[in-house]
């Protein structure tokens, strides 16, 4: 029971929206293994408990970029209404509106993940700033060494669909 959910399959489910890292509604039922209808109808009972910096609904066009990075959804089979996502703290929140064992123990391995996210994405950041100032230390006999060394920490971009403001978070990791 200690890993519910593989945290590869919850990073896949990040996504970067309006500058946040958020997870779809769709995406947390079935990870909760509801139906989207009752977690959208818990979350609506207790809506006081969403503020925007905790949940906010996609507009049209966010939805259809995200829908053409997905390229298998056929427009009006899935989604009568527009997604709801969810940041950190309003999937957090989630575990007090859906009262369930699992609903906890998914909750538990998604704040593992964004944990983990923080992590990774802080030590990258450390780790450039660390190569940059040995840099500018040692003379140009070593300049060949460290564009090496940013080429293997630098992180390919993906070229599938032009999503300026919906990447996935493992693409940038």
């Amino acid at each position: 029971m200690n890993n519910i959910v593989p945290h590869e399959v919850i990073e896949r489910k990040i996504f970067l929206i309006r500058g946040q890292k958020v997870m779809i509604d769709s995406d947390l039922a079935e990870l909760y293994c509801i139906e989207n209808k009752y977690l959208k109808r818990a979350v609506n009972r207790n809506i006081e408990r969403f503020p925007s910096d905790f949940m906010f609904q996609l507009t049209k066009e966010e939805y259809n970029l995200l829908r053409c990075q997905f390229g298998t959804l056929k427009k009006g089979e899935h989604a009568k209404f527009l997604p709801y996502v969810f940041t950190e703290q309003g999937i957090s929140m989630l575990s007090s509106v859906l009262n369930s064992s699992m609903a906890i123990q998914v909750n538990i391995a998604i704040m593992r993940t964004f944990s983990n996210l923080r992590s990774v994405l802080s030590n990258h950041v450390e780790l450039r700033k660390k190569i940059e100032k040995m840099e500018k230390k040692y003379d140009s006999q070593f300049q060949i060494v460290f564009e090496a060394i940013k080429q293997l920490i630098e992180v390919p971009e993906k070229k599938v669909c032009k999503i300026v403001d919906c990447t996935p978070m493992i693409g940038t990791i």
